[in-house]
């Protein structure tokens, strides 16, 4: 794909200019939160559209399935738009492409077909990658390049304040104070599915007209006197390649849990709740991540991120493998305990990732989003391992996954760079 590279002419005159970086900062930040609050509604979906329509396990992922499959899809052609337009043009396309696909979901719920909801779940989640297509690197480069992870991970921190925020409003909007929804339901669905995504739609708009105002540092946007880096180097880093595989299985293992949460702890020998009630506990698992990622930026600005993210690791393995081996109370909170773990494993794999690529920067980007489709295919797996060994077993899946990111931690996140220098100066 594409590189997206930053110009040394536009590098040069915003560096030095901390001010405006700041304010750049602050401003990029209510963009990681609106899209942890839309990504995080999937989880309330999921149980409520599977009473809705009475789905299998394997059938309500595919909520995940669509949302997180148009990260693979348009990750590509986000990234090319990106090195076209810039990092602030691509952020106001991204919000008005999210915007649109919230709006879908009017038509959705009035024709009661679960096919429109999963195509406006993949339009808003198309918004939603190019926004991180954008977003993800021009945070990692407005500042010195050693503090990258620590920015990235306060700025990730307010997309868990936004996963946290977002099981409260979705609990109280979707479902509506049942405690299941009726499996009758045009009027159902139409009165508490479509006042949350409209009131998201009239947000993302506002948001994006507030962005286009904003005066931004010009960044990311390819200067085309300088040569299209075509031989793709970026491929060809090791560390980088380890670190998509790592995205793929972390965001595989965050959205499975995350969407199997209130369908558990509803579970008679788990928390022996309403899904309803249930729903609420979600914000315990992203409320971890939160905190976790405000304690991580302070932490990794004197620790070694890796050994940091390969401690995260081993913990969620053993909190997972408690919950699989246990009952009730305590295989509840080994479970909500692990969105702690989680905190900073993204931001701190997709900086590690990314780091000394330079000019490939932008096709490294790129490639780390392509591997959110892990999102899309392992919560699917999931779904099917539940569907036929039970869902507390399934939880196999991510513990797996954390054993991979603890490796990497340790391990795969150090650079062997296999291009030449003169093609990374």
């Amino acid at each position: 794909m594409a590189a997206i590279p930053t110009t040394t002419a536009t590098a040069t005159a915003d560096t030095g200019n901390n001010q405006n970086y700041r304010f750049a900062l602050t401003a990029l930040t209510s963009l990681f939160f609106i899209w942890g609050f839309i990504t995080c509604l999937n989880d309330i979906l999921i149980p409520y559209l599977k009473l809705l329509f009475d789905l299998s396990y394997t059938q309500a992922m595919l909520i995940q399935f669509c949302f997180f499959g148009a990260y693979f899809v348009v990750s590509v052609p986000a990234g090319m738009l990106v090195s076209k337009i810039g990092y602030k043009s691509g952020i106001v396309t991204g919000l008005l492409i999210a915007g649109a696909g919230c709006l879908l979901f009017l038509p959705a719920a009035a024709m009661h077909v679960y096919a429109m909801f999963l195509l406006a779940l993949f339009v808003l989640a198309s918004g939603i990658t190019i926004l991180q297509v954008a977003a993800n690197p021009y945070v990692s480069v407005l500042g010195k390049p050693e503090t990258a992870s620590s920015r990235l991970t306060m700025t990730q921190a307010f997309n868990s304040l936004g996963t946290t925020v977002a099981p409260f409003f979705g609990a109280w909007l979707i479902f509506g104070g049942m405690d299941a929804p009726e499996p009758v339901a045009g009027a159902v669905t139409e009165s508490t599915v479509q006042l949350p995504y409209l009131i998201l739609a009239a947000s993302l708009v506002l948001l994006a007209i507030i962005f286009a105002w904003l005066k931004l540092p010009a960044m990311g946007k390819k200067d085309p006197t300088e040569a299209l880096p075509l031989g793709g180097e970026a491929w060809k880093q090791r560390h980088l390649m380890l670190g998509a595989l790592g995205i793929f299985v972390y965001v595989g293992a965050e959205v499975g849990i995350g969407s199997f949460l209130a369908i558990y702890l509803s579970m008679p020998e788990i928390g022996d709740m309403t899904t309803a009630a249930a729903s609420h506990y979600i914000a315990w698992y992203f409320g971890g991540a939160m905190l976790g990622r405000f304690i991580g930026a302070a932490v990794m600005q004197k620790l070694n991120p890796g050994k940091v993210l390969a401690f995260n690791a081993v913990m969620a393995v053993l909190l997972l493998a408690i919950t699989i081996l246990s009952s009730g109370k305590l295989a509840m909170w080994s479970l909500l305990l692990v969105g702690l773990c989680n905190s900073i494993m993204f931001p701190t794999i997709f900086s590690l990732a990314i780091a000394g690529l330079k000019q490939y920067t932008g096709q490294g980007s790129g490639i780390l989003c392509l591997a959110i489709v892990g999102g899309a295919i392992l919560p699917l797996l999931q779904g099917m391992l539940a569907d036929n060994i039970g869902v507390q077993m399934a939880f196999i899946l991510p513990l797996v996954c954390y054993i991979y990111i603890a490796f990497y931690g340790l391990n795969g996140c150090k650079p062997r760079a296999v291009a030449t220098t003169k093609d990374l100066n």
